[in-house]
């Protein structure tokens, strides 16, 4: 196996990390510096600096990147609709971009010659962080333990850390994994890998069952400029505020669970079960105010491009020429999405109750049944004769092979 001087750990304090440290001390005979992204897990921070130390880091940096990841990272993705298969929010997909920029950043800083991650070989996050590596500092070393290794699975890990006497947070009482951050929760692996598996409700620590919330519902309004989140029932508030805020209350409704099989990029299907519930309120919100705002052929073609977007940032094509085009065109689109959007809250659900915008294309009076002067409605014939004279030329020719 090569060398490797001084090795920059994406560290999570997780399973896959807790044992790369000694497993790359012992394999690449390198000294290993650990980084930790705070992108919003908030208390599983806690003790990682001595816990990496402890098991034989050199070193460790922890960054708070809360406020870069909200603003950089779910602004413009909110603005994109972007949404994967349908239902995925990109919870960890769109973090893994930032955590492997910084890890660049630092290991510029410290003079290493290679960084590391614990993405398994099955999964999208070694794309994620790779491509990352490869778009920011191609002339690293990309070490993944996981491709490497003889360890077969989290059972022969969890040994591992037994044995090397490694503190870990997971058990073969709770083989599943799980990832936090700002955004989201996503859970998978373990007992969730059964499709028919239904999750238990001790699982959900972000949302309430639906079943058990409010028995009467909530309203709220979500204020908007130039397509970005900025107000919360009239009060302004800073990026990681906002969705701190909106995840309590949709929390507490329900709202933003997510149970799916996913299709991996390396081919192979994946459940996954995601709680997101202030991106599933921030996503009806603006889809509601761009209906309002944005004209037929704009949106429809906005429409068109999420789809694509979404596969980038899952992909972790994140930092690419399309990507970067596609952002320029989507933040030309949200030019006049500024206004106001009620939602209502209701045990899991999330339904718009009310837009309102000064850039409003919506005409009340053109809109209404009512005799007005701007709409002829005598008109309309020859626009319908002519918007169908292909149908109708096709039906004659039809009727004359007969």
């Amino acid at each position: 196996m090569p060398k490797a001087k001084k090795v920059v750990l994406a560290y999570s304090g997780g399973l896959d990390t807790s044992i790369m440290i000694k497993w790359l001390k012992d394999n690449y005979h390198c000294e290993v510096i650990c980084f930790a992204a705070d992108v919003g897990q908030a208390e599983e921070l806690k003790g990682l600096k001595e816990k990496a130390l402890k098991t034989g880091a050199a070193q460790i940096f922890i960054e708070d990147l809360t406020v870069e990841f909200a603003r950089d990272f779910l602004f413009p993705m909110i603005k994109s609709g972007a949404v994967y298969e349908g239902q995925y929010l990109l919870g960890t997909s769109v973090a893994r971009p930032l955590i492997a920029k910084k890890q660049v950043e630092i290991a510029k800083k410290v003079g290493a010659d290679a960084v590391a991650h614990g993405a398994t070989g099955k999964g999208n996050d070694q794309v994620r962080f790779e491509l990352t590596y490869k778009a920011l500092a191609p002339e690293l070393k990309i070490i993944a333990p996981w491709r490497e290794w003889e360890l077969g699975g989290r059972e022969e890990e969890i040994e591992y850390a037994l044995k090397h006497n490694i503190p870990i947070p997971v058990s073969k009482k709770k083989p599943y994994s799980s990832d936090r951050n700002l955004w989201h929760i996503s859970y998978e692996g373990g007992i969730l890998e059964d499709p028919w598996f239904e999750p238990q409700e001790n699982m959900f620590l972000l949302t309430t069952s639906p079943e058990k919330a409010p028995n009467a519902p909530e309203y709220l309004e979500v204020g908007f400029e130039k397509g970005e989140p900025q107000t919360l029932n009239g009060k302004k508030l800073a990026p990681v505020k906002l969705i701190q805020e909106l995840n309590k209350i949709g929390g507490r409704h329900g709202i933003g669970r997510v149970d799916i099989v996913e299709n991996r990029l390396v081919g192979i299907k994946s459940r996954g079960v995601y709680e997101t519930p202030g991106g599933t309120l921030l996503y009806a919100a603006h889809q509601a105010l761009e209906s309002l705002t944005l004209d037929r052929d704009t949106l429809h073609y906005k429409q068109l491009i999420a789809q694509r977007y979404a596969e980038l940032v899952y992909y972790g094509q994140w930092y690419t020429p399309l990507k970067e085009a596609l952002d320029a065109f989507i933040e030309k689109t949200q030019t006049n999405v500024t206004g106001v959007v009620r939602l209502k809250l209701y045990k899991g659900n999330c339904t718009v109750a009310g837009r309102k915008s000064p850039q409003s294309l919506y005409h009340p009076q053109l809109a209404s049944f009512e005799k007005e002067a701007v709409y002829n409605q005598k008109d309309a014939e020859g626009f319908i004769n002519l918007f169908g004279l292909p149908i109708k030329v096709e039906a004659l020719l039809k009727k004359e092979k007969k």
